[in-house]
């Protein structure tokens, strides 16, 4: 017996859903909605864009003035990013 299909559009993924960039976020990714991917993505662009990886270790973020009003600190891993992005997307 064939498995029937899953309608195709009837739940968004959590991953997928729009959320609207706030506060000093908005000034790094802009403020229209988008999925928390999208966010991540232009996070990752400002930051390779402004060199801020730090030479000796690649995963560790030097924060600018923007990224530091989004991390509340000097440095952050890569790990810990989304934790400090989740608090700015409503």
């Amino acid at each position: 017996m064939a498995k029937e299909a899953k309608p195709a559009g009837k739940k968004i993924d959590a991953l997928m859903k729009p959320l609207t960039p706030q506060g000093p976020l908005a000034a790094v990714v802009g403020s229209e909605p988008l999925p928390r991917g999208q966010v991540v993505a232009k996070m990752w662009d400002y930051i390779r864009k402004h060199d801020l990886q730090k030479p000796t270790d690649k995963r560790v973020i030097v924060a600018d003035d923007k990224l530091k009003a989004i991390f509340g600190k000097d440095e952050c891993t890569m790990f810990e990013m989304n934790k400090y992005i989740a608090q700015y997307l409503k």
